[in-house]
């Protein structure tokens, strides 16, 4: 009986891993061909080198009330490999992510941090290679500034609605966030654009122009919507 529920898991892992293989570049080429948001405007990698891949574990923060509530402890119940997501409505007055949250959760196996705001205690993060893309960094605390509204529920990360499980890739262009419905999708589609655009680059390095090259393997309408 728990064949299936195996096979579903070890295929999802096999096109986990081969998103994480591909570039941000290609995978946001590859939602754009799909008509699909998922380009997360304003975010940065924090450290030269960052990788990032996983599941969304979802938090969102509102301006603190008063009595001012709590900057939460969502942390224990991440699991390993997941992305913590967290939408701080693009503050960059305020954090959301410190130096204990980091240790804790590079303790954890969680996959890295995407914020869409700052984050604080640096050099933990960049000691431990713990990836993190945020829209900077700054040291003053969000405790009585924002309060934990929702865990696990929808977010606007960059612009872009990401919902708990959806993936999270990063590299250092960026996050692109892949909806969990339309995994298989944008992979199949993503491999294809890596695919034509190496032969473009084999083409051009073995003597063709550039134009010919690209002509040649469809480059101009390599991320167009409605195109094959």
């Amino acid at each position: 009986m728990t064949a299936p529920e195996n096979t579903s898991i070890s295929v999802e892992a096999e096109q986990l891993a081969a998103l994480q293989a591909l570039s941000t570049a290609t995978v946001s080429d590859a939602l754009d061909k799909l008509g699909l948001p998922g380009s997360l405007y304003g975010l940065a990698p924090l450290g030269p080198g960052q990788r990032l891949a996983g599941r969304a574990f979802t938090v969102r923060y509102v301006a603190a009330g008063s009595p001012p509530g709590t900057v939460g402890d969502y942390l224990d119940d991440v699991p390993p490999g997941a992305v913590v997501v967290l939408d701080n409505q693009a503050r960059t007055d305020c954090t959301v992510w410190g130096d204990i949250l980091t240790a804790v959760a590079h303790a954890k196996g969680v996959s890295g941090t995407v914020i869409d705001g700052v984050c604080r205690d640096v050099h933990r993060a960049l000691g431990l290679g713990y990836p993190i893309y945020s829209r900077g960094r700054f040291m003053r605390t969000g405790k009585d500034r924002v309060e934990v509204a929702e865990v696990g529920g929808p977010v606007t990360i960059g612009g872009v609605q990401v919902r708990p499980g959806d993936v999270l890739i990063g590299d250092q262009d960026g996050v692109v966030a892949v909806p969990a419905d339309r995994l298989a999708d944008v992979l199949a589609v993503a491999e294809e654009i890596a695919t034509r655009e190496e032969g473009i680059l084999a083409s051009a390095l073995a003597g063709a122009t550039i134009a010919e090259a690209r002509a040649a393997f469809g480059y101009h309408e390599l991320q167009r919507k409605g195109t094959k």
